[in-house]
Order: C-alpha cells, then sequence, then structure tokens
C-alpha cells in the first residue's frame, strides 16, 4: 500500500503558486519579468516538457 501511494504521488509534478512566485519577484531588481518568466515555466512543466534551471554557486 505504502509503494502505490509512493507511485501515485511521484507523477504528479509540484510547481510554485502564484502567491509564491510573486513573494520570490518581489526580491528581484525586474519584477515583472520575473514574474513572467516563472509563470512561463511551470506552465512548460504542467506541461510535461524540459525547463532550464541556473545553478548558482554559494558564496561566503
Amino acid at each position: 500500500m505504502f509503494l502505490l501511494a509512493f507511485f501515485s504521488y511521484s507523477n504528479e509534478s509540484l510547481s510554485l503558486t502564484d502567491y509564491q512566485i510573486k513573494r520570490y519577484c518581489t526580491k528581484q531588481k525586474r519584477i515583472s519579468s520575473c514574474i513572467k518568466d516563472l509563470k512561463e515555466k511551470r506552465s512548460k512543466l504542467q506541461e510535461g516538457t524540459h525547463i532550464e534551471i541556473p545553478v548558482v554557486p554559494y558564496k561566503r
């Protein structure tokens, strides 16, 4: 039963809500372009296409 629940949950993709996108983009320089870009990536993720996620190295 545990495996059945695990496999049914793994097929769903978790994406950001509109509120989370707006909260994240308030810290960016260009808010409107950030919101537009994240909503576009969310829609592509929900369609099933691959998206590119940049990796920012950690600096002390």
